[in-house]
């Protein structure tokens, strides 16, 4: 095999060194459009045996392609050609390609956004309404508030899972000395499980088993002032054991004696990541709707305290509240001139029973 090989290098070796004999010859071009490449070898290639003839085809080079020199079963040389489609090129954007664009674009993002809570309230248009008095603006807003809670109500009940009865947890009776341990075990770890916005879901219970793979505890970190309920639901889920609670935002989990990892580390009874995501948009959209309606039935009470001290402030004009300024301003006065008329009429008297006493005295003297 090593000497035809040899012998058909041999023979390439005498063609590079060759020329052609005339031009009424077979016409030689390259392959590759330019002669001096592929080491001299395309130039005595024939065209015949490779390219079509014809003006279109002369010129044509393989930029998205590929040649390559083989050798057949009976020893000649011989070059293959794989030629590749051109990748297409991005057509010019002309306007109405553009505003095309972008208008699937829109309908992306309004499918992305089609389960957003603020989406949610009375449908048609918005109309602006003009309101004779501010009682009917707010009772209008506590209103609209309140078709919308119901919506958000309506709407978590989709979210709402069956419970399944979790692991079983056989009792562990741990002496004070290996709570004690366990307990500074889990305070020295670092390792630990975020509760997030979305809740207990099926993510959080994945990563407690995971991490209990390599170790005996995990801290859990939720929000502070639901531990208790994160403590319970944990636990029924995991089949975990709390052992501490720590700053009222922390709960140590014990994995237990004789733990097995179970093949499905998410609960069926808890939500996917992306459910859970909704789950909580939707519920702190309904926290701040009764927030808002809570504001509002309190300015309506103020606005009722108001119109009991001072009157109805849609009735008054400006002429009305000049006279009663007026009106309260002559009363203040009248009253301040009869407070005084009083104290000099009792200064009058004191000066005459004075004077009737001294007189009195000097009679007796007498």
């Amino acid at each position: 095999m090593a000497i035809p090989l040899f012998r058909s290098f041999r023979r390439l070796l005498l063609l590079s060194h060759r020329r052609p004999l005339s031009s009424s010859s077979t016409s030689y071009t390259p392959i590759l459009g330019n002669r001096e490449s592929f080491l001299h070898l395309s130039r005595f290639v024939p065209q015949n045996s490779l390219t079509r003839q014809g003006s279109c085809w002369d010129l044509r080079n393989f930029s998205h392609g590929s040649v390559n020199f083989v050798i057949t079963k009976d020893g000649k040389p011989k070059f293959e050609t794989h030629e590749v489609e051109a990748p297409k090129k991005e057509k010019w954007k002309t306007k109405k390609r553009l505003k095309l664009q972008r208008k699937r674009e829109k309908k992306k993002r309004n499918a992305a956004n089609k389960r957003d809570p603020r989406r949610l309230g009375l449908k048609g248009k918005k109309k602006k309404q003009k309101f004779d008095t501010a009682e009917e603006r707010i009772k209008q807003k506590i209103e609209n508030a309140k078709v919308k809670e119901a919506l958000l109500i309506e709407r978590l009940k989709r979210y709402e899972v069956t419970k399944v009865q979790g692991p079983e947890v056989k009792p562990h009776f741990l002496t004070g000395e290996e709570r004690f341990y366990i307990k500074k075990m889990g305070q020295k770890r670092s390792n630990y499980v975020p509760i997030g916005r979305r809740g207990v879901f099926g993510g959080v219970i994945l990563n407690m088993h995971l991490h209990w793979k390599k170790h005996e505890t995990v801290k859990v970190i939720c929000k502070p002032g639901q531990v208790q309920e994160y403590a319970d639901e944990i636990a029924r889920l995991s089949g975990g054991i709390p052992i501490q609670i720590i700053a009222d935002d922390t709960i140590v989990f014990y994995r237990g004696r004789d733990y097995v990892q179970p093949e499905i580390m998410s609960p069926i009874d808890t939500l996917s990541k992306k459910k859970a995501l909704e789950k909580s948009k939707y519920e702190q959209s309904l926290e701040s709707v009764r927030r808002f309606i809570a504001i509002a039935e309190k300015e309506l009470e103020l606005y009722y305290r108001h119109v009991a001290l001072y009157g109805d402030p849609s009735n008054r004009s400006a002429y009305s509240i000049l006279d009663d300024s007026r009106s309260t301003r002559g009363k203040r006065n009248a009253e301040i001139g009869e407070e005084n008329y009083s104290a000099s009429k009792s200064n009058m008297l004191d000066l005459e029973l004075e004077i009737d006493d001294s007189c009195s005295d000097d009679n007796q003297s007498l």
